[in-house]
């Protein structure tokens, strides 16, 4: 089976499989598309690969020496990566989507190296963050979570931070960032893939046991207070310090200065300028969304993504345990989205 994903249509059929799970979903072939991917290959095959060459590296080890894992998961766009600093200014092993930069190498059939997770005994504790799409079909589908499983990372070493962010600012952070490196059309059909992806992956989470807290990028508008509130419940309170928030490097030196974020080799196809915002502190960015079109709102209302949403703010009000007066504050009536 084969998509077009330039239709609306084809958008909101794709969208049901993926709410139902559909067994299709790793089956269906996925043609090349540039330099992103460059055979003809399924979900299935390269989800499969990336999870054997993770194996060979976790298969020797006892339950006891994996870290526990803080592993951030969302769509892209989410704020994931201004959370992956934070997680390294306090001095934890921060990993950069290490899973996806193995998945994308699957994709040009290059080598793969496995992620080398330290010993528990040397970093009982390490952060990682994973985001869902953009450029094509495979990294909008994958399921990060289930290649850690199925590898063998033990699943009560493991706690996901469920990430979200509104929907249309994200997809307008997705059209303004990302169309250098895809057509208008191509972005949107993906970012929809992709949050529903996310939900999917959060299903999987509770099935397999997975601790999971839902952290949706609005509360960042308070920032000391909501990241105090989420070491509380990820059990890290004394790894909390607000210098951490509030104190990055200046602006003009960029993210990568933090040698606690460890990022992965990838080919100069995914270097984007200006994809990230350089910042001295972790704080909200706002995003408009007046350049974003009724057709692309009403694509994101049909197909789901901002049911997804609602829940995902649900869940984080419950999670983070908010006040209503707080609530408020941060969401408002849901950040636009209409109950």
């Amino acid at each position: 089976m084969i998509f077009d994903m330039t239709t609306a249509g084809s958008i909101e059929l794709m969208a049901d499989l993926i709410r139902h799970d559909h067994r299709s979903l790793d089956t269906m072939t996925l043609s090349p598309v540039g330099a992103f991917q460059t055979r003809t290959t399924t979900l299935e095959t390269l989800m499969r690969e990336v999870t054997d060459c993770l194996a060979e590296s976790f298969r020797n080890r006892a339950v006891g020496d994996f870290p526990m894992l803080y592993f951030a998961c969302g769509k892209a766009r989410v704020g994931s990566t201004a959370l992956s600093n934070l997680f390294g200014m306090t001095g934890m092993p921060s990993y950069y989507q290490p899973l996806k930069a193995m998945l994308r190498d699957a994709q040009v059939g290059q080598p793969l190296s496995p992620w080398i997770v330290p010993s528990a005994s040397d970093t009982p504790r390490i952060f990682s963050k994973e985001t869902i799409g953009p450029y094509v079909l495979a990294e909008s589908l994958f399921n990060p979570l289930k290649l850690l499983i199925d590898a063998g990372y033990p699943p009560h070493r493991l706690h996901l931070i469920a990430l979200d962010r509104e929907p249309a600012s994200a997809l307008a952070s997705w059209l303004d960032k990302l169309i250098s490196r895809a057509s208008e059309t191509t972005l949107l059909a993906h970012y929809v893939i992709a949050a529903l992806s996310a939900a999917r992956v959060c299903s999987y989470a509770r099935e397999q046991d997975v601790a999971v807290t839902h952290y949706v990028y609005e509360v960042s508008k308070e920032p000391i207070s909501s990241i105090r509130v989420l070491f509380d419940r990820l059990a890290l309170s004394g790894c909390f310090a607000e210098e951490a928030v509030t104190s990055w490097q200046q602006p003009e030196q960029g993210h990568g200065t933090n040698a606690r974020v460890i990022f992965p080799t990838e080919a100069a196809i995914y270097k984007v300028p200006n994809l990230h915002t350089s910042d001295s502190a972790y704080r909200y960015q706002s995003r408009p969304t007046s350049t974003l079109t009724d057709a692309q709102l009403g694509v994101l209302e049909r197909c789901g993504v901002n049911a997804v949403y609602r829940d995902s703010v649900a869940a984080c009000i419950r999670d983070l345990g908010l006040s209503a007066a707080t609530s408020a504050r941060l969401f408002g009536d849901r950040a636009g989205v209409a109950a």
